[in-house]
């Protein structure tokens, strides 16, 4: 079972779970193939991304598969030693139980220090180390030196969860959505992972009969769509937030976001600090001139320094294009 692991991981065309979606096969094969005399497992369970509940019902009711995956990594990667990274509540509700379960296994918890931030894969390991938690620059990338610059593995908790089904012959190409906000029935549902977004608010009782729009991928970060937009799959973490128009205060979310990213920027790069700056500072004014808006949004994703910059202008544009577009104003 575990020799041919990683060939079962290919065949399964299994993706990341944390939201880059990352091929796990490939991943998994390019740290084996490493030459190293030390390497290292992470298991990342610590997403802050706002409203996304899948690692938390992961953690309280599937942790046993959750090790199992992590046991895998541990056989498969030689000269491999494992840690779990846990967001700070994660940490507190989940340690016992852990601990219980990784007795006696090359197992460490780490209860994650920093924000938002200190959940991507190059700040995971600068905060292991002990040092604050920044991105670092790639390449190289950590399957190739990530901890102590050893190879090293990083998926999240959703990732390991599939790892145990698929060795043991159990994955069937699904995957777990977290639906919240105006939802009649919030909740984590396990689904087809290649479903569109309007069969699973149907399938699940949750398609709304009020005029609304969804965030898809987090409350921070999501993308807005419309109804008409929503045969596309989730991908990501597969995290769906509705909000329903009518009642949705435009400027007031977008201030929520604006403060969210504002805090938890590490204000390393210049893009990202200034760009969200700049958009808390239209955001005061209570309104938004549409092309400064869509200038600091691409000059955030072409040229922040991690992937934080990258996606953070993303919902602001969204929400003042498709649905909230008075509050844009053009220069003459």
């Amino acid at each position: 079972m575990i020799d041919d692991i990683v060939a079962k991981l290919k065949e399964s065309k299994l993706l990341g779970r944390s939201g880059s979606g990352f091929p796990t096969g490939l991943k998994w094969e390019m740290v084996r193939n490493e030459k190293a005399a030390k390497k290292y497992i992470v298991c990342n369970a610590a997403s802050g991304e706002p409203k996304v509940m899948k690692d938390e019902y992961l953690l309280e009711n599937h942790p046993e598969e959750i090790i199992e995956g992590i046991k895998i990594a541990l056989k498969t990667i030689d000269n491999s030693a494992a840690y779990i990274y846990l967001r700070k509540d994660f940490y507190v509700k989940f340690k016992d139980s852990l601990t219980k379960l990784t007795n006696g296994l090359n197992i460490t918890l780490i209860k994650k220090p920093g924000g938002y931030l200190a959940g991507e894969e190059t700040c995971v390991c600068e905060a292991i180390e002990g040092k604050h938690p920044e991105p670092r620059i790639k390449p190289p990338f950590p399957t190739q030196a990530g901890l102590w610059g050893c190879p090293t593995l990083i998926n999240n908790v959703e990732t390991f969860y599939w790892v145990s089904q698929i060795a043991k012959g159990q994955y069937r190409n699904t995957r777990f959505y977290t639906i919240a906000g105006k939802a009649k029935k919030s909740g984590v549902f396990e689904l087809p992972a290649d479903w569109p977004i309007e069969k699973v608010l149907k399938e699940t009782g949750n398609w709304p009969e009020f005029d609304f729009f969804v965030q898809v991928g987090g409350g921070a970060s999501g993308e807005i769509l419309l109804p008409e937009d929503l045969q596309k799959s989730a991908g990501g973490p597969g995290a769906v937030i509705i909000y329903e128009n009518k009642k949705s205060q435009c400027s007031k979310l977008m201030k929520e976001w604006g403060q969210f990213f504002l805090e938890q920027n590490c204000d390393k790069c210049t893009p990202c600090r200034e760009g969200i700056f700049r958009i808390n500072e239209m955001l005061k004014g209570g309104k938004i001139d549409k092309k400064t808006l869509n200038d600091i949004v691409n000059n955030l994703k072409e040229a922040s320094f991690c992937g934080l910059g990258k996606i953070a202008g993303i919902p602001f544009s969204g929400l003042a294009n498709k649905v909230c577009k008075s509050l844009l104003t053009e220069k003459k």
